[in-house]
């Protein structure tokens, strides 16, 4: 079972050159909840969350700012490669989604900020544009203004743009893209151990990552349960487990049904690719 990262502090981490955002039009309790788990141990130049929903929170700590609902997760991408950048003022940007999150701060690396764009490695890719995940991703502010330029060809997601579309082209504006072993420290998705790097992104870590019982009582807040779909029998096996395990179960395998018999998740707000993987 992995070790909450709680209970291996080592003292607070300033980090005043990143800004830490995210954004959003859905599973907004989830979300904010993310977004304190990653402040829980970090101090970071910011922390800003971009939704068009009413949000109660300590301003002190994270900044609503408000947007356009964001109708699909072709519109999540089109925010963050065209408007993202006119709200961050350090030179980096943390993003985050509701599913993943700093799980070990005391694995933040100085060298991290060395890059302009660093997100866990893609598996299925063997040629060299691997780099990466953009749900637990770390980017510069001049990469997110280049993207901005008439030569970036904007698609969707997000993260293959920058990472394999564009890639060459960034890197011939000087643009530092992490290697894979890097990258694989930096976070876990589908590829890298889970507690083995500074964050993680995918819903099927979070029971392993924050705990069942947790996970358990994030999940019946979720309004669009549409990333849990590609990985359900996965998490399904662990949310099933131990005292309750059957109940979550049978309420999962319920709630499955009613998503597929009612197309819901079909687009969410903020899928990313691994969260996709009939896009690849």
């Amino acid at each position: 079972m992995l070790v909450e990262p709680e209970t291996r502090s080592v003292g607070r981490i300033a980090l005043p050159e990143v800004t830490l955002c995210a954004v959003t039009s859905v599973n907004i309790a989830a979300t904010i909840q993310a977004l304190e788990r990653s402040l829980g141990e970090i101090d970071f130049g910011a922390c800003k969350l971009f939704t068009n929903r009413p949000v109660s929170i300590d301003p002190r700590k994270i900044t609503v700012v408000p947007i356009s609902r964001l109708e699909s997760s072709a519109a999540y991408s089109d925010f963050l490669l065209s408007a993202l950048a006119d709200h961050v003022e350090t030179s980096h940007c943390l993003v985050t989604q509701w599913d993943g999150h700093v799980i070990a701060p005391h694995l933040w690396r100085p060298e991290f900020l060395a890059y302009d764009y660093i997100g866990a490695s893609w598996p299925q890719f063997d040629d060299g544009h691997d780099v990466g995940n953009g749900g637990f991703s770390l980017r510069s502010k001049r990469l997110m203004e280049a993207c901005r330029e008439p030569e970036f060809r904007k698609s969707h997601p997000e993260d293959i743009a920058i990472g394999r579309v564009n890639r060459t082209w960034l890197e011939s504006k000087g643009m530092r893209f992490a290697p894979r072993a890097l990258a694989d420290l930096f976070a876990a998705e589908r590829a890298g151990e889970l507690g083995s790097g500074f964050g993680y992104h995918g819903v099927w870590h979070m029971p392993r990552a924050i705990g069942v019982e947790a996970f358990w009582s994030l999940y019946q807040g979720l309004d669009d349960r549409g990333t849990i779909k590609h990985d359900f029998a996965r998490i399904l096996g662990e949310v099933g487990r131990g005292a309750g395990g059957l109940p979550r179960a049978i309420r999962m395998i319920l709630d499955h049904v009613a998503d597929r018999l009612r197309g819901s998740g079909r687009d969410d707000a903020h899928a990313g690719p691994a969260e996709r993987p009939d896009e690849l």
